[in-house]
């Protein structure tokens, strides 16, 4: 079915409790040994000479509820009808179905009305939605009205629609089509795929939608009250290290594809015109920020990280990413520096909800945190020009500022776990100024702000990775 709520399914949409291969391959007694069990279904009712009486009735209802258990993802078939108009439909049933040949499976219900229109072309094109994308689902899920009216597409190689912002797509000749009770079992044969932005996939699970992280992102994943938790106990030393230097303190916590401001302390003194620091502003978690979160974690976390900076990045991108993640897991510390690009994100956060696809500043900021160098955190000395490695200089990536694109805006500690993970990470903001200058009363604001993680660090009874 379509994913949606049970009961409210719909003859365009292929079911993912009823129509998923993977919940079905075990069967209804699920493994075990060899030979019928007693209550299994088949195991009664057979005659001397063994023929099998039909299969018990099973109640609807329970059988949606049972294999809702089961997570599926969320695709949008699309195609051209005869006529050229674009046609599409909502499938919660979509899978791999073989290698050699490339071949991919779904399940439409055989009363929709928008698939026989696409399968008459013999192509389609399946879209993988992102978990932003659950009003897109909705809308093909429905029946009637012009699916395409305000959602923006372009055409595969095969003509069938591809929708903006999708994970992925799979360009389809029909390969077959069999009956599977109220279903049909589509077989495409892949012709062109390709992945799209990178965003994590829309999955429904047991009547709702959801997204999924891979257990290389479970850092980032938690549960946000533990952040803050952890925010309340670094409060006292956030407020009195604001007091000291004249600045502004504030908590990040990394959740999912997003850094978000979990506390702040402001000393009165602290210089207007930085980032917002708005408690629960939400800035996206892409390459190259966030590497106070990232230069601790494991590889394969860093290598999801690494992943967001886009398959579009320039060449040398990666390995300078490292670099600087080397770089600062080195220092102990991460900085920002630049009053051009502070200056500019502060513009865009202040008009725009950046983690809405449809405000304009959604992109906005992604392409902001993007035109950035791979070295922006580094702490070591910033970066110089080259000729396109992937290491730009700030000068190369924004632009010129009259010279104080060198200048240090952010310091920026992590706060280590139990377990050794960053659960947290305290910032500076407003400290102008060369790396390894003094602030207000001559102290080292670095010094000052690593010792405050690493006090509450102890206080959480974590410890340093090493």
């Amino acid at each position: 079915m379509a994913p949606q709520p049970p009961n409210a399914a719909h003859p365009d949409a292929a079911s993912p409790t009823a129509a998923s291969p993977t919940a079905m391959s075990a069967g209804p007694a699920g493994p075990g040994p060899a030979g019928p069990s007693p209550t299994s279904p088949g195991s009664e009712g057979q005659g001397a000479a063994g023929q099998e009486a039909a299969a018990p009735a099973i109640d609807t209802g329970w059988f949606r509820q049972v294999l809702g258990n089961f997570p599926t993802g969320v695709a949008v078939v699309t195609g051209l009808d005869k006529g050229g108009a674009p046609v599409g439909l909502a499938v919660g049933s979509f899978t791999s179905a073989s290698l050699d040949p490339p071949l991919v499976a779904f399940f439409p219900d055989r009363r929709s009305s928008s698939w026989p229109r696409i399968a008459a072309t013999g192509r389609f094109c399946v879209n993988i939605l992102g978990y932003d994308q659950e009003s897109v689902c909705r809308t093909f899920a429905v029946r009637g009205g012009d699916k395409f009216a305000e959602l923006p597409w372009r055409p595969a190689p095969s003509g069938a629609p591809i929708l903006d912002g999708a994970v992925a797509w799979i360009d389809c000749d029909l390969e077959a089509v069999h009956p599977a009770g109220d279903h049909d079992l589509v077989l495409g044969l892949v012709r062109v795929l390709d992945v799209g932005r990178s965003a994590l996939p829309l999955v429904f699970f047991q009547g709702g939608y959801g997204r999924f992280s891979p257990l290389s992102l479970a850092a980032w994943e938690g549960d946000l009250a533990v952040q803050l938790r952890t925010a309340d106990l670094a409060r006292p030393q956030m407020e009195e290290l604001a007091a000291r230097l004249g600045a502004e303190c504030v908590a990040s916590a990394a959740v999912g594809d997003e850094m978000v401001l979990v506390a702040n302390a402001v000393s009165g003194s602290s210089p207007s015109g930085e980032l917002p620091t708005r408690v629960g502003q939400r800035i996206p978690f892409l390459p190259p920020l966030g590497t106070a979160f990232v230069a601790w974690a494991g590889e394969l976390a860093r290598r999801a990280w690494l992943d967001r900076a886009g398959r579009d990045c320039p060449p040398g991108t990666a390995r300078a990413l490292e670099t600087t993640l080397a770089e600062v897991r080195a220092a102990g510390y991460a900085v920002g520096r630049g009053a051009g690009w502070h200056g500019e994100l502060n513009t865009v956060l202040a008009k725009a909800d950046p983690t809405d696809p449809a405000d304009p500043g959604h992109d906005a900021v992604r392409r902001l945190i993007r035109a950035l160098p791979p070295g922006y955190e580094s702490p070591s000395a910033a970066p110089t020009p080259t000729s396109g490695d992937g290491q730009a200089s700030l000068e190369e990536g924004r632009g010129a500022r009259g010279g104080r694109e060198d200048e240090l805006r952010t310091v920026s500690a992590p706060v280590f776990g139990r377990d050794g993970t960053v659960v947290l990470v305290l910032t500076l903001i407003g400290v102008h100024g060369p790396l390894g200058a003094t602030a207000a009363g001559g102290e080292d604001p670095v010094a000052a702000l690593r010792a405050a993680a690493a006090t509450v660090t102890t206080a959480l009874g974590g410890h340093h990775p090493g």
